[in-house]
């Protein structure tokens, strides 16, 4: 026998104890927000066409395409930072643009500059 049902129901709540979950991150609804209102605007002017939303372990990524089938234009990642806050970066590949500690001053990697840069 592999002991009591009293043994096996202790050790299925041992995988269920809070301690051993991972926090799932994920953007709350202000970020969810801005961040589909930047995409709108982008998608209006052309620019992107499609966006993906992926939760990793410790983090949560906003992926922003220009073609469905390609790899991410742009990835902005929420990644929390403790008793700071979270932090915020935006990549374009493997290359980081801008970290922060506000999703905004991150964002504004995108301004018009950039846009054209990046045509």
């Amino acid at each position: 026998r592999h002991g009591s049902s009293r043994d096996r129901m202790t050790n299925l709540y041992r995988l269920a104890d809070q301690r051993t979950r991972r926090r799932i991150v994920s953007f709350d609804r202000r970020e969810l927000s801005r961040l589909l209102s930047l995409y709108s605007l982008r998608v209006a002017s052309g620019e992107w066409r499609d966006y993906a939303i992926d939760f990793r372990p410790g983090m949560a990524i906003f992926s922003i395409f220009r073609h469905t089938s390609e790899q991410p234009l742009f990835a902005i990642a929420k990644v929390p930072g403790g008793a700071q806050g979270s932090g915020y970066m935006v990549y374009n590949g493997p290359r980081k643009l801008a970290h922060g500690d506000s999703l905004e001053d991150v964002l504004s990697v995108f301004d018009r500059k950039l846009r054209l840069l990046l045509k």
